[in-house]
């Protein structure tokens, strides 16, 4: 039985890459707790644009998926870091273990711009991102279950909705995806491209000036 290896050059980026945005993710947690505690303590900076916020959320998800050929669901989690009313960092994970076969699931971390167009309570965005995937193998062919780590490249967008000054629904999110240096047992160097939509809440810990009722109402 042999157990596969991703190639040595992809299998370093990637994994460059997934450090990246867990340094990424532990700089925003660490805002999360810093932010509020700040705003308390003084005068809100000149230099902080109006409606500058930081929000964490959860979703549920379902990815149509190349490998395997099938529709895997799960759930996940976004931190959105805002530094103005329009632009701002979006990172996300995601654990996608529903509908497994064979023990084959995915799991993604990835993290870039964001743009929204905050309309009353309505703010549909569209965001790029970049990462890492984590796909684990079913054992066929004689190959044992393995894993391999990726690069993986997103983009899409979706709408939020404002219920209160603090939580915002999130009624979609569509997602494309693609892993440019995928390879599996058995199967030569490729793209694979899984794609996907998601729906979930988030809780605005912080915002920054600019806000008015009107903005969920």
């Amino acid at each position: 039985m042999k157990k596969f290896r991703q190639p040595n050059r992809p299998r370093r980026i990637a994994s460059r890459l997934e450090t990246l945005a867990t340094l990424a993710g532990l700089g925003l947690c660490v805002l999360l707790g810093v932010a509020p505690r700040a705003a308390h303590a003084q005068k809100l900076p000149t230099a902080t644009a109006p409606g500058a916020y930081i929000a964490v959320g959860g979703t549920y998800s379902e990815f149509k998926t190349e490998y395997p050929q099938r529709t895997l669901g799960g759930a996940g989690g976004y931190i959105d870091l805002n530094f103005s009313r329009h632009f701002g960092i979006e990172g996300e994970g995601r654990w996608l273990r529903q509908n497994q076969i064979f023990g084959s699931h995915q799991t993604t971390y990835l993290a870039g711009p964001r743009f929204e167009l905050p309309r009353g309570r309505y703010s549909p965005y569209v965001k790029g991102l970049v990462g890492a995937g984590k796909l684990v193998f079913p054992s066929f062919n004689g190959y044992a279950t393995g894993e391999g780590t990726y690069t993986v490249f997103a983009f899409g967008g979706g709408l939020d909705v404002n219920l209160t000054e603090n939580i915002k629904v999130r009624a979609f999110d569509v997602e494309y995806q693609n892993w440019p240096l995928f390879y599996a047992p058995g199967i030569p160097q490729q793209s694979i491209t899984p794609y996907g939509v998601s729906a979930g809440v988030s809780y605005r810990f912080y915002h920054a000036g600019g806000w008015r009722k009107k903005h969920y109402k």
